[in-house]
């Protein structure tokens, strides 16, 4: 006998048994066929998250490979990320996260009727990744302190974060960052059948009292001081494509999903699903988490100098607005897509102004009637000063891309507009800044005396030496340079720049053809570029299709510009397209 099932588009997702009644002779008895699964279609047109383009479906359903951005707006920097929704167990493991957050909309999950909607079962696995009091999937660490759990830049892919807590008892993994928690996600939604991607951010605000106004405070040296507000220098978060029938709409589109908890002001929170195109035209009511999303991506940034009397002055610099680029994976190929104009219209014209007019009316309900004129004077005392008010242009450029164990050299160029000489004193620093926006150690410091006349422009050779930035980088290769002018000179002027200090590079070599169920070897190697000893370091090796588990080998000490040479041999267990990645620690980083 051949059976067919044809569930219908709207049935729920999950695990059936399929059994069959007989009854013969006066006697009824059943008798079970097996189990099936049921999950959403992207290929059924009349599914909620049905996406009509091939080459989309195989990007955002089939492809277990992606890329992660990281760095600084101006200096860019990825690694790859094997998501594995394929992998054997993960679709179970995905529907047990479903069962322990089904009580996160719904008292009881004993109808199970919720699941046959995207939107809700994706808030459920929105809230499982961190938010879940105790049986979230990952943690992220307090104080950046992560002693007690594996390193949050360590790991290369979702499964082995999701074998670990389904195996250890739905307990939270320890620990992730922003990344590795929306390629979890990404991961859970691609095994349910819905398209999803991982989206970053480029300067990220987390202001907790101001939606719209991030604030970052330095003192008379160049140091950033820990306030309330945060600027991250990049984060995070999941896209998942979807027909909002909550919002009446007949076709798919991209919603915003950020499973990072982030301080709201009334707690911790994650947020979404956010319908993208409401963020770019600023209709924050029509949505979950609205205001949080558009002040995410359009946050106003001001500067301020701290003096001994506890007196605040803004300077004069000129600031990157927040949200100033949105990248993701492009379909097919290895380089990323700009996708800021999903989210934000062109900063300064007609659109993104009325974007920003109806979205601050939502915001603050005190202006729901004011003028646009009224809502521009509140918005420029957001703003600071811009540097050629003062009658001066600075601007710090990178002379070479650093890596790990290389001088950070820069030159400082300085232009005067105007037709008198200028005599100004700088205080120079560079301090560690972790991607969420923390300052750490403040390593470096420099008093510099400049004059420059008339119309005259100067370039200042700048030099951080690898002994001076060392010690404090650590897992944070992110760092700020300073150039602020001695208040008792007059007006404040500020130029930074933040700079990312490449880690050295992991060879991956082949050395025989992959073949299904064949043993095949590849060479890794790596190089120690410093003039000292790398200990205690450990390379974790993972590939879809290629270990069913990360191998870990301990290479131990590493002597300066010593070669290490691994030879390791692993048998493909599966067809498809397959990436074998390799991740070192050490006690540097």
């Amino acid at each position: 006998i051949s059976i067919s099932v044809f569930p219908p588009s709207n049935a729920c997702i999950g695990r059936y048994i399929l059994n069959m009644q007989i009854t013969s002779c006066g006697h009824t008895y059943q008798r079970c066929l097996g189990d099936f699964y049921v999950l959403f279609n992207p290929w059924c047109a009349d599914d909620p998250v049905y996406m009509d383009n091939q080459a989309h479906r195989e990007e955002y359903v089939l492809n277990e490979h992606g890329i992660l951005y990281e760095g600084v707006h101006k200096h860019i920097t990825c690694r790859p990320w094997h998501f594995g929704q394929f992998e054997d167990g993960i679709l179970d493991i995905c529907l047990k996260i479903l069962d322990m957050g089904a009580s996160y909309h719904h008292g009881s999950d004993r109808d199970h009727c919720w699941r046959n909607d995207p939107v809700h079962v994706s808030m459920v696995v929105n809230h499982m990744i961190s938010i879940h009091s105790t049986n979230s999937i990952m943690k992220i660490p307090e104080n950046n302190d992560y002693l007690k759990g594996t390193k949050p830049f360590s790991w290369n892919g979702s499964v082995p974060i999701l074998q670990q807590w389904y195996n250890g008892r739905c307990r939270p993994v320890r620990y992730g960052y922003c990344g590795s928690l929306a390629s979890v996600m990404c991961t859970v939604m691609r095994c349910l059948g819905i398209p999803s991607r991982v989206v970053t951010n480029f300067c990220f605000p987390c202001s907790i009292e101001n939606p719209l106004g991030t604030n970052e405070i330095f003192d008379s040296t160049g140091k950033n001081l820990c306030g309330k507000d945060k600027l991250w220098r990049y984060h995070c978060w999941n896209e998942s494509w979807m027909a909002r029938r909550d919002l009446n709409q007949c076709c798919g589109d991209w919603q915003c999903l950020d499973p990072t908890p982030l301080e709201t002001g009334r707690g911790s929170a994650c947020s979404g699903p956010t319908w993208v195109r409401s963020i770019r035209e600023g209709e924050l009511d029509l949505d979950y988490d609205g205001h949080h999303m558009f002040s995410r991506v359009n946050s106003n940034y001001v500067g301020w100098l701290s003096q001994n009397n506890a007196k605040k002055t803004k300077f004069f610099c000129d600031a990157w607005p927040c949200g100033q680029r949105l990248i993701t994976k492009s379909v097919g190929s290895e380089q990323f897509e700009d996708i800021t104009g999903a989210y934000k219209y062109e900063l300064g014209s007609v659109k993104n102004k009325e974007a920003y007019y109806r979205a601050y009316r939502r915001i603050h309900p005190g202006y729901c009637n004011a003028s646009n004129c009224h809502i521009d004077r509140e918005l420029s005392s957001l703003k600071n000063p811009f540097m050629s008010d003062s009658g001066i242009n600075m601007r710090l450029k990178m002379v070479n891309c650093p890596m790990y164990g290389e001088d950070v050299q820069l030159h400082w160029l300085l232009e005067n507009l105007r037709s008198e000489n200028k005599n100004l004193k700088f205080n120079l620093s560079a301090q560690i800044i972790t991607y969420s926006g923390c300052p750490m150690d403040q390593f470096w410091k420099d008093s510099v005396n400049v004059t420059l006349g008339p119309r005259e422009v100067k370039k200042i050779p700048l030099c951080i030496s690898y002994t001076q930035y060392g010690p404090y980088l650590c897992d944070h290769n992110i760092m700020k340079v300073v150039a602020i002018s001695d208040p008792e000179c007059g007006e404040v002027l500020m130029v930074s720049r933040d700079i990312v200090v490449n880690r050295p590079p992991v060879i991956v070599k082949l050395l025989s053809q992959p073949r299904l169920k064949v043993p095949c070897t590849a060479e890794i190697s790596f190089c120690n570029p410093l003039q000292e000893d790398m200990k205690n370091c450990v390379m974790t090796l993972e590939g879809c299709g290629l270990f069913k588990e990360p191998m870990t080998i301990d290479l131990g000490t590493l002597a300066a510009n010593q070669q290490a040479r691994t030879i390791v041999e692993f048998t493909p267990y599966r067809l498809g397209s397959h990436r074998l990645l390799a991740n070192l620690g050490c006690h540097k980083f």
